[in-house]
Formats: C-alpha cells, structure tokens, sequence
C-alpha cells in the first residue's frame, strides 16, 4: 500500500486502494456533462507498429467521459497517414489524427517560420504543441490530457486518476502530474529520471546554492512521466521546449505561472513499463544520450532566465558534484533493489553516469555557445497576435487533409 506523505511543495494524491476506478470514471463522467475533457497522444509512425499502442486503444475506447482524441502523428509518409487513420478508427469517441507532415500542415508550418515563430526542432514538444493549439482553436475543452503511445503496460485507470484532480471543481489544480514506479522484468528502470534528474538537482543546488525552483523540481516523484493533465486556461501562456526537455520545461512554467498549491502529483499505475531507448553513447543526437542533454538545456536556460550565472567553471563543477552524487544515489537504488528482490547492474549504471556527467558538459558548451537562443516555442497567445487567422487556419488544414486522404 502507498504512503501518504505530503512534501510541503505540491500536493500529492495517493492511491490508497480504498476508492474503485469504476467510482472515480463515474464521477468523471458527471464532470465532463459540463466541463469538457479532451486526451492529446503525440504519435511517431513507428508506435502504430509496436506492441503498446493496439492494447492503449482498447483501454481508451472503455473510456465513456472523452470528449475529443487528438493524435498528433509524426515521421509519417502520405501512405502511413492513411494507414494510422484506419488503425485510430477502432476508437469509439470522436477523434482526429493531425498529420504534421503533410503539405497544408508544412505550409502552417512555413508561415511560423517566416513570423519568426517556429518551433527551433522537430520532437515531442513540437508535437504537443500543435495539438494544444488545435485544441485551444476548437475552443470546447476544459481539461486536457496528455500521455504517451508507447505504455505497455497502460491500463484506462491511469488516465482516470490523472485527470480526476483538475477536473474535480472542487479542487484548486491547474495541473496534475502522474507518477509511478519503474519496475519490470524484476529490475529497476526510469535510469534518467533516477540517475540524471535527482543527482543533477541534488548537484545544481550544492553548486548554485538554494534555489525555490530546484526545491519544486525535487518535489516531484517522477519529473520525467509523460503522463500529465491541464486546465485549458493556461494553455494560451504555456511555453514548452520543442525537444525532448518538454516535460522539464512545462513543470518549469508550472512554477513561473501557477501557485505552488495548484500543482499537484497523483499516483496513477502501481507498475508501468513503457518502449526503452538505447543509450546511444556513441551518438549524441539519439537515444538516451540526446533525452539526457535536452533536459540538462531545459534546467539551464530556465535557470539563467531567472538571474542564475553559468560559465565554463560552473559546469566543470558541476560536473564533478554530480559525478559525486550520483554514485551516492546510486548506492541507495541499489540497497533498495537488492531489499525488493530486484535486479540492478551496477556497471551499466555507471556507464551510463559517466555518459550523464559528460552530457552536462555539452549541454552547457551548447548553452553557452547559443545564448540568444529561443529556448521555447512560442506562446499560442503570441502566434495569434502575430497572425489571427493562423489558428483557423490549422483547423481547415487538418479538416481538409482529413477530407482528401479518407
């Protein structure tokens, strides 16, 4: 059973196993009659073709209080479109696939460019993204959801618990973040979350000093999940890196634009497991190894923007107070893995800290070499002051592409 410690940041919902999930979607059910909820899955082509994603759509059609699926779809040729349209149609509520890649979308995409408000790089942020503008130009959705295509383990009750703190009005969340345990296949995973995201938090506070933002990033339990669920409202201002930092950078603008009492952490899953990515040591620009330096740009330029210094000499040291820390943390997931009976390799861990540590040196040779740099995608309040008919424009786009390639 769950503990019910609550950190003093942010609150925290348990699952005490004392309430059913059919009492919770029930209740949802009676919210959403008027206060709409809609769910966002940002899809690659590639997880049409895997194993997670057919046993997700089954869960999702049991789902009775969705008003509206939106499934932003990348790396996909005008064939593969066609094919994801079918593979969606299983899924009873209504719902659309925006194909990111198709000529009116890349022309929506040209005009951004031309604003000067493009995204900087393709990648889940982007991704996200355009489906929160899609969704905010629909203008019909109070909560939004938003979780991955690749949860092997999804079962429909981690999108209920999600969504139950922001859409209960009678509570103060804007923003529910899910969290859960890492294990599977009687090992330990979540090696970023664990073996970057702590000790990296751990290191920037004994190097930079107190920080409130790094207390409110410790927090969390799990920073990383890509599970979370929003109030519409602050959609509009939500800026968000365009590459793999997305989950960094939206906790980061949760701090900036929300009171600490309207965020919350909700355990959604009591075991989860999802598609796991190669390290990639020999490639910086895949895998693990570019998750791991686009967080590390995330935290940085949400630092520097809120007076921090960095220079070459910071990053040395914090480089070797990570190193540091992450051994230490190393040996308490360890201890804990042996106590549960749980496998852990110690070696690859360690490769992949001295792959970590390494990572926070680039990430800060690139943050310095570029510090005019955009760090986020513009606001979709921005884009529609700089060209009102940008967002109507999109929803004829996706409207029209869904009418020519049926």
């Amino acid at each position: 059973m769950a503990d019910f410690h609550q950190n003093g940041n942010i609150a925290t919902i348990h699952n005490l196993r004392t309430r059913s999930d059919e009492d919770i979607s029930r209740e949802l059910q009676s919210y959403a009659a008027t206060r709409k909820i809609s769910l966002v899955l940002p899809s690659l082509f590639s997880e049409l073709e895997g194993d997670a994603l057919p046993n997700i759509l089954e869960e999702l059609a049991k789902v009775p209080y969705l008003h509206r699926i939106v499934i932003g779809l990348d790396q996909a040729n005008e064939e593969q479109y066609r094919h994801a349209r079918k593979f969606f149609s299983v899924l009873p509520q209504t719902h659309v696939v925006i194909w990111n890649s198709s000529p009116r979308m890349l022309e929506i995409q040209d005009r951004l460019e031309k604003l000067g408000l493009g995204p900087i790089e393709n990648g889940k942020g982007k991704n996200v993204w355009g489906c929160l503008g899609f969704l905010i130009a629909c203008a019909d959705s109070s909560v939004v959801a938003i979780h991955d295509c690749d949860i092997v383990t999804y079962e429909k009750e981690m999108l209920d618990r999600m969504v139950y703190p922001v859409a209960n009005p009678n509570f103060p969340y804007q923003l529910s973040k899910g969290y859960y345990a890492r294990v599977g296949d009687g090992k330990i995973n979540g090696r970023v979350s664990r073996m970057l995201v702590s000790p990296l938090l751990i290191a920037l506070k004994r190097t930079i000093g107190d920080r409130d933002y790094l207390d409110f990033l410790r927090a969390f339990r799990y920073p990383l999940s890509g599970e979370m669920a929003m109030r519409t409202g602050i959609l509009p201002d939500l800026r968000i890196p365009s590459d793999w930092g997305l989950e960094i950078g939206v906790l980061s603008e949760a701090w900036r634009n929300l009171a600490p009492k309207s965020v919350c952490q909700v355990e959604i899953a009591d075991h989860y497991d999802h598609k796991h990515q190669d390290l990639s040591a020999e490639d910086k620009s895949r895998g693990l190894s570019r998750m791991s330096i686009d967080i590390c740009k995330a935290m940085f330029r949400k630092l520097a923007a809120d007076g921090t210094v960095f220079n070459e000499e910071v990053f040395r040291t914090l480089k070797a107070t990570y190193y540091r820390s992450a051994l230490d943390v190393l040996d308490c997931y360890y201890n804990d893995a042996k106590a549960n009976g749980l496998y852990l390799d110690r070696h690859s861990e360690e490769n992949a800290v001295e792959l970590f540590a390494d990572n926070i040196i680039t990430a800060g040779q690139m943050f310095l070499e570029k510090p005019s740099e955009t760090p986020f995608i513009p606001t979709w309040n921005r884009v529609h002051s700089a060209d009102p008919d940008l967002m109507t424009d999109m929803l004829k786009a996706v409207a029209e592409d869904l009418k020519e390639y049926a």
